[in-house]
């Protein structure tokens, strides 16, 4: 039975709709388990209550027994067995062991991740018995239906289904990586060879490999930088360094010499770069931070530019046709880049990220984009006309006038807020009963650094050192840096710069540094790493230390404390850098030090703590996710994880107060802190700052300037008081929404 279930989910996989779909499975079901009928039922969100979608044997499609048993299966969220028909209004007759008498009637849900999408049903005559192999069958249906139908729930396919709505406006939805409305003509990236799929084929001359090898690095680097140029004056200097991102990245040695070690081992060339690239891009993509792990795009992304020169591929120019909705399977930089800006109205690409370097080229260059739509082929969209909502992640097939009209009405609004909130750039978030908040940037290059400042923030709240030491290719030496530090520091100076030593580790492993651990999560992972390694640290704290000479503006902060021993020696191996550097005649003054309160035990250690440092760090994501045991990163245990889970927020409330108690400020630097809801909820529980992405600098600030820190206060008592995160998100943007019109933002 299990071969059947295999061959059955690979046709229904196969089916054009999804009520070929559906019906497909009731009639092959009714087959493999011998029953009289099989019904599927779906949940209609809109009338709260199951339809039937599809039936194969069922006497009549109003069958009132089936349709409640559907009902209650998908209140319950589990297999039910009702066994005969008379009884099952009684209540508690319903249920019973699958060999009892009577009609058997059962009923499995489809769900997934954690939501039920629908019940399917299956009848026997009167005493008949269902076997234990019949229902393993059932359920596994069920349960791999659920994805095919959630699938189609995203492209708007369950309310064509179930209430015969026609074809108009049909949308995929994918991911937001740049906000923004756009209407325009589909133009396909042109095809290219795909890198995954060159094969390994014996070098005939290696030595002609190996030089057209290195040409076309040569050709591709230039290409890049060529790019970049381009769009000088159109873009900020910050955005077109990440075209020098990657030069730096094509030029490292061990991509190109590992490559070149391949072709003398008798590969030719386009099969020894595929696999180069493929090691280097593994590395990133094993690592847990999001940022980092979108690197492994970046290393793809240039071993497909160089693959291009590689295969003797010349690009045509585009056709510069005004308003082109750019569509392609991976979109990198130097595509975005070959179309003529005034040209260019949004992007979609199927396999992109939010994090990737193309979703910050078009954030910069203000064009809405939307990627990871995984039911979507670009060659279908060629001259088609869509509409790019970069804010709900949907892109729009061929929409109709009446979806014209209601996407530009929010174009004209959103043109409107942005307005507004690009007035706010040098204003205080300052509530309305006059109570400052300092909003500070997270970054992690000195290339992000002015477009921060440009947004308003007033400082660096986390400066991520680690991303220097993961792009580069060999441990970056004390002048290296040296410079990025000091670059940041001058950029900012008087306002603070706050630098987070290394944090590596876990799945963010220097390739060049390998660590073993059978538990890396667990595991030598931010100080502890660096302690263990107590010359590599003390080159990057006398880094940080000369940095910050004549500027003084300089916090440090450590990443990941988890007892005061870690603490008391991080701080020792801080002062004896500044004894060395004293030895060679830089005296330099003692930073304000700070700790990072992600590990849970370091909630309870505060006060021990307090008599140590100068200021706390709240990194909501990683105190989350341990205290939950729920990977962020993982899509099947998404809805645990929860900032505003009521043990979280009960944690940074221990943390602020007992801070507080010792005269210690407290700021948060995870995402709470760049979500408007959470920023109100932390300004009521006291923090004394917020640091955040640059891009989220505007809404946060206006969140804050529409309410007053007394009601800010009434909120988090009444938040703490509440035993689900669901209220509490109710409650924060209930909130919101009654202050949406304030006259604060102004």
């Amino acid at each position: 039975m299990l071969v059947t279930l295999r061959q059955l989910m690979h046709r229904i996989g196969l089916a054009a709709t999804l009520s070929d779909a559906l019906a497909m499975a009731v009639k092959e079901a009714r087959k493999a388990v011998s029953v009289d009928a099989c019904a599927l039922y779906l949940k209609d969100p809109q009338a709260d209550a199951y339809v039937l979608a599809a039936s194969d044997g069922l006497a009549r499609p109003d069958d009132e027994r089936s349709q409640r048993l559907a009902c209650r299966v998908g209140a319950r969220r589990e297999l039910i067995f009702d066994l005969e028909a008379k009884a099952s209004s009684a209540p508690g007759a319903a249920e019973g062991p699958p060999e009892a008498p009577g009609g058997s009637l059962v009923g499995t849900p489809l769900i997934h991740y954690r939501t039920v999408l629908g019940v399917l049903t299956a009848s026997k005559p009167p005493g008949q018995a269902y076997a234990g192999d019949e229902i393993t069958f059932l359920v596994s249906l069920g349960a791999q239906l659920a994805k095919r139908v959630h699938d189609e729930a995203a492209v708007g396919g369950i309310g064509r289904l179930l209430r015969g709505e026609g074809g108009a406006d049909p949308y995929i939805q994918g991911v937001s990586a740049a906000s923004g409305l756009a209407i325009g003509i589909a133009v396909p990236a042109e095809a290219q060879p795909r890198l995954e799929s060159v094969p390994d084929r014996v070098a005939v001359d290696p030595d002609a490999e190996a030089a057209a090898f290195t040409s076309a690095v040569a050709a591709a680097r230039e290409e890049l930088r060529a790019a970049g140029e381009r769009l000088a004056g159109t873009v900020p200097d910050a955005v077109r360094a990440l075209f020098d991102v990657q030069v730096m990245l094509l030029g490292g040695d061990n991509l190109v010499s590992d490559t070149l070690a391949g072709i003398r081992s008798g590969n030719w060339a386009p099969g020894a770069w595929r696999a180069t690239i493929a090691r280097h891009a593994q590395v990133f993509e094993e690592m847990d931070d999001p940022y980092l792990r979108e690197r492994a795009a970046d290393v793809r992304e240039i071993g497909q530019h160089v693959l291009l020169h590689l295969e003797s591929r010349v690009r045509a120019a585009r056709s510069g046709a005004e308003r082109c909705i750019l569509v392609g399977e991976t979109l990198g930089l130097v595509e975005i880049a070959a179309v003529p800006a005034p040209c260019l109205a949004g992007i979609v690409s199927l396999r992109g990220s939010p994090l990737s370097h193309m979703a910050v080229l078009a954030r910069a260059l203000g064009i809405p984009a939307v990627v990871s739509l995984a039911t979507l082929h670009p060659g279908r969209l060629d001259g088609r006309e869509l509409a790019v909502d970069g804010d709900e992640g949907r892109v729009y097939v061929e929409p109709s006038p009446q979806r014209i009209e209601t996407l530009q009405g929010r174009l004209d609004r959103s043109h409107a807020r942005a307005a507004q909130l690009r007035r706010l750039c040098d204003r205080p978030a300052q509530t309305l009963d006059g109570v400052r908040l300092p909003l500070y940037g997270n970054i992690g290059l000195p290339s992000e650094g002015p477009a921060a400042r440009q947004s308003g923030a007033e400082g660096i709240g986390l400066y991520r050192t680690e991303y220097r030491f993961l792009l580069s290719e060999i441990l970056p030496v004390e002048e290296v840096q040296l410079r990025d530090y000091r670059e940041v520091l001058e950029t900012f100076a008087p306002l603070p710069v706050t630098l987070r030593t290394l944090d590596v580790g876990g799945d963010k492993m220097l390739s060049y540094f390998p660590v073993q651990e059978d538990n890396p999560f667990l595991g030598c992972r931010g100080i502890r790493f660096s302690l263990d390694q107590p010359e590599l640290f003390l080159i990057q704290l006398r880094a940080m230390l000369r940095a910050n000479a004549d500027l003084g503006n300089l916090q440090v902060l450590f990443p990941m404390i988890g007892t005061v021993d870690e603490l008391d020696e991080a701080l020792h191996l801080l002062a004896r850098a500044g004894r060395e550097l004293a030895a060679e005649g830089l005296a330099m003054a003692r930073p304000r030090v700070g700790v990072m309160i992600e590990v849970p035990a370091s909630v309870f250690l505060v006060g021990a703590m307090a008599k140590r440092v100068d200021a706390f760090s709240i990194g909501t994501n990683d105190l989350t996710q341990y205290l939950l045991a729920v990977d962020r990163n993982n899509v099947q245990v998404v809805t645990p994880y929860d900032a505003l889970h009521p043990a979280v927020l009960d944690a940074i409330r221990q943390v602020i107060e007992t801070a507080h108690r010792f005269g210690k400020p407290v700021s948060v630097c995870g995402e709470m802190a760049g979500d408007p809801a959470g920023a109100l909820l932390l300004l009521g529980l006291g923090v004394d700052g917020l640091s955040m992405s640059p891009a989220l600098l505007g809404e946060v600030k206006r969140a804050i300037r529409c309410v007053a820190r007394e009601r800010a206060r009434q909120l988090a008592e009444m938040a703490l008081g509440m035993e689900s995160g669901f209220a509490i998100h109710r409650l924060l943007h209930g909130e919101l929404a009654r202050s949406q019109a304030c006259s604060g933002a102004d």
